[in-house]
């Protein structure tokens, strides 16, 4: 039943009009969902918290330099912007991964005229109280699935700078390769970014995570396919 079909008597949900916000991707012990307003603050925190050491910075923005109130107040605004300015041609899925009933951090999955190219590109960051415990390459090979298996993907991108082996790790486990350099200025600092690429052959080699999505068919549109596309 669409909108415009439901009587007065019954109550329209705002997953009716935006289907992205119903979508979830389980895995054995973490739930990826995007962020409700009450979520929201409880991601806030988690960044509050602290993502990473003060002396290195894993991100081209340096939004982590922030003071704990303004970077909590940042991932909120980030998070509303990334839902405001979603359309299918340009569109980011900025996942709030929750771990044990725990919300423990952000893995992002974003393509542009995906239709076309069939490319995504992933980030993501965690609370430092979650780092460690494999919770990185679960939450990546969620997105992974949701990408190749329900989306059709053929590539996804990702990277990550020079030293940063806990990123590096994650993609190669997942069946990454190494796709070049770029050279970025950071903190008024020249830093090496890593490349890799992942092709859909190199996927299926390395699936080891079980991912169950729910509500995606509904979303399709959403992402610039039909919905025989990802069926």
């Amino acid at each position: 039943m669409t909108p415009r079909e439901r009587g007065p008597q019954n109550r329209s949900m705002i997953t009716d009009y935006f289907p992205p916000l119903g979508l979830r991707l389980n895995t054995p012990s973490l739930e990826l969902r995007l962020p409700s307003y009450d979520d929201l603050g409880e991601l806030a925190r988690v960044a509050a918290e602290g993502v990473h050491d003060p002396g290195t910075m894993p991100f081209v923005e340096p939004w982590t330099d922030q003071p704990p109130d303004e970077r909590a107040l940042g991932v909120v605004q980030y998070n509303l912007r990334r839902l405001g300015e979603w359309t299918p041609r340009k569109w980011n899925l900025n996942f709030m991964v929750v771990h044990e009933g725990t919300v423990v951090g952000i893995q992002d999955m974003r393509a542009g005229d995906f239709a076309v190219t069939r490319q995504v590109g992933t980030g993501s960051w965690l609370g430092r109280a979650h780092q460690g415990k494999g919770i990185g390459t679960e939450m990546r090979a969620a997105v992974l699935h949701l990408a190749f298996e329900e989306l059709g993907a053929l590539t996804a991108v990702s990277a990550a700078f020079e030293g940063n082996r806990a990123s590096e790790r994650v993609s190669e486990r997942l069946g990454y390769r190494r796709d070049g350099i770029d050279v970025l200025a950071v903190r008024g600092q020249r830093v090496v970014e890593n490349r890799y690429r992942l092709e859909r052959r190199d996927w299926e080699a390395h699936r080891t995570v079980p991912v169950t999505v729910t509500g995606v068919e509904r979303c399709l549109p959403f992402f610039g396919l039909e919905e025989s596309e990802g069926e």
